[in-house]
């Protein structure tokens, strides 16, 4: 691969989405942005290699993506009468003086408020967001959701055309409208953060790229809409992410929690987000992300797996299952329990779980099962539920964890 071509890759990860969000609000139409974005980036491919890397390679996207679409829509101009051609290309803003600016508005934000319009059902939303915004592919979105790969697809489409249909500007909403969307923006970066975070799929346990992201659009929504779950999800976002350098060893296998070196945790992390956690919690209004963030500073706060405190993040637990039930909460709940009281009570817990029907293709349900009965001593049961997890999960150094696990168990 040439230099070149190398660049070409880097500023993909890097700038892709940010490009495609631009795109969208200047032509106001995913598929004719998505299109914009390739050719912009086929045509860097070609150029880059002669003329080298421009000095603001996002800017050089958006223009040469703009140009692309104005040439696409001419040549289609045979099927379209040419009064709609000429309006069409003049609705295209020439906005690349202020795409040099800093001080341009984020398109990426503008984008998520988009696509969590009301007029989608929430799971549209989340979903469209995951996949225009963020580039998540639909088999990732899909288990994300705990869901079939077509049925995702086929919702991403209808939320699309309904935007279309239904002439969904796409814009920061103002001030009032901002709430009315705040509950889907925070569980799309929330979903956006757990991809990153813990990787669905492949060959690393994170996506550096992708919890970064999360935590920069966490940090703007803050600063635009300034609320107690915004402030708990930031949080709990940085709490998570402090522990990221521990979390695998040198040749990246994973390294549990009560086995991670702490003095490798970001204390930076840990104090921002403690300190959000005690402002988000302060407020009349306490949600499910600010109790997620507390439980997480918890775990942060212990100078030693063993001074944890279990019985406040069961507590804690309680809380958030009265306020936000659901089958992963209560499994994190049955995890803890098993902590404070002894492995067989979070077993009883995780098997009634499991017996409801609930989280059956969720390998982390059977993971903890099968450690539980590891520490229980029932080596039949743990293998059993240790293989249950083994061809559920996904993800490559996840797999090799729970292989060596079963292997570790007593014949």
């Amino acid at each position: 691969m040439t230099e070149a071509a190398a660049a070409v890759e880097t500023v993909y990860r890097a700038e892709s989405r940010r490009v495609f969000a631009t795109l969208v609000r200047m032509l106001g139409d995913f598929d004719l942005a998505e299109e914009a974005l390739h050719d912009a980036f086929r045509a860097a491919l070609e150029q880059w290699p002669r003329e080298g890397v421009p000095a603001n390679p996002r800017a050089w996207l958006v223009s040469a993506g703009r140009f692309k679409a104005i040439d696409g829509i001419r040549r289609n101009r045979r099927f379209t009468p040419l009064d709609d051609v000429a309006e069409l290309v003049e609705a295209i803003p020439d906005e690349r003086a202020e795409i040099d600016a800093e001080g341009i508005e984020d398109d990426r934000l503008r984008l998520i408020f988009t696509c969590c319009h009301p007029a989608l059902a929430l799971d549209a939303q989340v979903a469209l967001t995951l996949r225009e915004v963020c580039g998540l592919t639909t088999e990732e979105i899909a288990r994300a959701f705990l869901s079939a790969a077509p049925t995702l697809a086929q919702r991403i489409v209808r939320a699309k055309t309904k935007i279309r249909d239904a002439r969904i500007p796409y814009e920061v909403p103002e001030p009032r409208e901002r709430a009315e969307r705040l509950d889907a923006v925070l569980r799309v970066i929330y979903l956006v953060f757990n991809e990153g975070y813990s990787a669905s799929s492949g060959d690393s346990v994170t996506r550096v790229d992708l919890s970064a992201e999360a935590i920069r659009i966490g940090r703007l929504l803050v600063q635009l809409l300034p609320d107690p779950e915004a402030d708990g999800l930031l949080a709990l976002m940085l709490l998570q992410e402090s522990r990221r350098a521990a979390r695998t060893s040198a040749d990246g296998e994973i390294v549990v929690l009560d086995e991670q070196d702490r003095t490798r945790w970001n204390r930076d992390q840990i104090a921002e987000g403690s300190a959000l956690v005690e402002r988000s919690l302060a407020s009349r209004r306490i949600g499910p992300y600010a109790l997620q963030a507390a439980i997480a500073a918890v775990h942060a706060n212990a100078a030693t797996a063993a001074d944890t405190d279990w019985a406040e993040i069961v507590g804690l637990y309680d809380v958030l299952m009265r306020l936000a039930p659901s089958s992963v909460v209560e499994l994190n709940r049955a995890v803890a329990v098993a902590m404070r009281d002894g492995p067989a009570a979070g077993v009883a817990l995780i098997e009634a779980l499991l017996a409801r029907g609930e989280l059956d293709e969720y390998h982390l349900a059977h993971a903890a099962r099968a450690d539980l009965y590891r520490r229980l001593g029932r080596a039949d049961d743990a293998r059993a539920a240790y293989e249950r997890a083994l061809a559920l999960a996904r993800q490559a150094p996840e797999r090799r964890f729970l292989a060596r696990r079963l292997a570790a168990l007593p014949q």
